[in-house]
């Protein structure tokens, strides 16, 4: 079986200092870095691969707070979907889109760019919002005979969350590791309740020590 490491927008923007920084981002760097590198060790028939999305909005994203004269934080509706009004993030080739510098980007074989499409958000490394626009995702995945995905990122309650349902969805033998993921928490409970429904939809919740069985 071929596994994809798949990690979720770890991006400089969602971590400290950026624009939408969540708390504790130094946590999932650190994870992610040592989930690479048990891959790189362990790894001997070469069956894993390390993958990221990459959130990669235009400047006049319909999501953000300032372009739809909302308040960031707040809940509304763009285009006729429930959405979060957000700060301005991750800009097309703005430094806080970048991946964070401390990350190992080298290891990374191929990006996913989402949320390019202003009209609509985009959570999920596989779809925007609306379900009607696909990412390279599926289709890379497809050709590469990749099967079970493994995932951490940023942030639990909303990217991590939607990609791990659609994996889900898609037929992906789909594992989460917890402790590289940490969420917005808008509500305090949120990343609490998204591993949750994550684990309740066929989602494995394994921890980094416990990654080594599945090579």
């Amino acid at each position: 079986m071929k596994t994809a490491l798949l990690l979720i927008d770890i991006q400089n923007d969602f971590c400290t200092g950026g624009a939408l920084a969540v708390k504790e981002s130094e946590t999932v760097i650190t994870v992610a870095n040592k989930a690479i590198e048990l891959c790189q060790q362990h790894d001997q028939q070469h069956k894993m691969t390390i993958i990221a999305s990459q959130d990669w909005h235009p400047a006049d994203h319909g999501s953000f707070a300032v372009n739809s004269g909302q308040s960031a934080g707040e809940l509304g509706e763009l285009n006729g979907i429930p959405q979060v009004w957000w700060p301005v993030h991750c800009v097309q080739g703005q430094v806080g889109a970048e991946f964070h510098p401390a990350l190992n980007q080298a290891a990374i074989r191929e990006v996913f760019r989402k949320g390019e499409n202003p009209q609509v958000d985009s959570y999920s490394a596989f779809f925007d919002n609306d379900h009607k626009n696909a990412t390279r995702l599926h289709h890379w995945l497809s050709e590469q005979q990749i099967n079970r995905l493994l995932i951490l990122g940023i942030a639990t309650d909303y990217c991590v969350k939607f990609t791990v349902l659609d994996a889900l969805e898609h037929g992906y033998e789909t594992y989460v590791i917890p402790e590289g993921c940490r969420g917005v928490n808008i509500h305090p409970e949120d990343s609490q309740k998204a591993l949750a429904e994550m684990a309740d939809k066929g989602a494995k919740l394994i921890s980094l020590s416990e990654m080594t069985s599945l090579f």
